[in-house]
């Protein structure tokens, strides 16, 4: 159970960043600045959480120097500078889907702007589907079809019409989807044998330099630093670029893939219902079924595999 929930807080974490962006954005910061701050807090808290794995991981060497344990373990993955290059060219989409999904908001509502980044999910699985010449199986185009029905309702694009939304913030939206589908299906492939503080910490070093490439640090040097978005960054920071992998490292291995992909999906009705308590966005009842559907469209493949993979197990045993 408390994997479960470690998984669940992790995606939870990430609904609570489009609301911080938005109110940010309401104290004149500029997306440099946002981005900026939060990948620098994210970038310190994670070389934290390595140092102190590196410690720990010290002492439990040195304690087991001289026992059949320590013979017997296999040993740790050492980073060599290919392998920290690697990871830093992995972390780059975090940044660009960062950019895009932030900047999104300027245009469009934040329960809208969630909506368009969970698109990755029928993203990713075209992307699969064209790079394997596979064609999808049923349960996949059900999916999509829930997904792509969902969308419509949640939007409120039904009951509102295309016109009324603005179509930069609408590309913006679905151009994050893209950055982020390719940072789901490159990031599991970069250095897996690696420690995940490692990982992260690398990672979000390389997303930290291409940004400062991209956006200039000068919140860093004129003051503006200490003032409050510092606070805004420290909370971008934690929710967005710590929290969530370091409690995905821990839940993820023990409870399965499936089942954080089901998890993962919390992070969009914390998304919508803080766009609508603290943002006061109008979120309708039909927009609300929407969400539903997208939910349903995110947990189904998921259930599928599990249903699956429980039915090999019992027959193989029963054989």
């Amino acid at each position: 159970m408390k994997y479960l929930i470690s998984v669940l807080i992790g995606a939870m974490s990430y609904g609570i960043l489009s609301t911080i962006v938005v109110l940010a954005y309401g104290e004149g910061y500029k997306l440099g600045e946002v981005v900026g701050t939060q990948l620098l807090t994210g970038c310190i808290l994670a070389w934290l959480l390595a140092l102190y794995t590196k410690v720990r991981e010290s002492r439990k060497q040195r304690s087991r120097t001289n026992t059949a344990a320590a013979v017997k373990q296999a040993p740790a993955l050492k980073l060599a500078w290919k392998h920290r290059l690697l990871l830093m060219l992995a972390g780059a989409p975090t940044v660009v889907t960062g950019l895009l999904y932030y900047q999104s908001l300027r245009y469009i509502p934040a329960s809208l702007a969630i909506i368009l980044l969970f698109q990755f999910t029928w993203i990713s699985v075209l992307i699969q589907a064209v790079s394997k010449r596979q064609r999808p199986d049923k349960i996949t185009v059900l999916t999509l079809i829930l997904l792509f029905g969902g969308t419509l309702l949640a939007a409120g694009i039904l009951n509102q019409g295309a016109a009324d939304f603005n179509a930069l913030g609408l590309m913006l939206g679905l151009l994050s989807a893209v950055s982020y589908s390719m940072f789901i299906i490159f990031s599991g492939k970069a250095v897996p044998a690696a420690h995940p503080a490692y990982r992260s910490a690398w990672m979000v070093t390389g997303g930290l330099l291409l940004l400062f490439i991209l956006f200039p640090p000068y919140f860093l040097f004129n003051g503006l630093l200490w003032s409050q978005l510092l606070l805004f960054g420290f909370l971008l920071g934690l929710f967005g670029a710590f929290i969530p992998p370091v409690l995905f490292a821990i839940g993820v291995p023990h409870i399965g893939g499936g089942m954080a992909g089901i998890l993962g999906a919390a992070e969009l009705p914390v998304a919508v219902l803080l766009s609508s308590f603290v943002l006061h966005e109008h979120v309708s009842g039909l927009q609300w079924t929407g969400v539903v559907l997208v939910l349903v469209g995110v947990v189904l493949p998921e259930l599928y595999k599990l249903r699956w993979r429980n039915s090999r197990t019992v027959t193989s045993s029963s054989v």
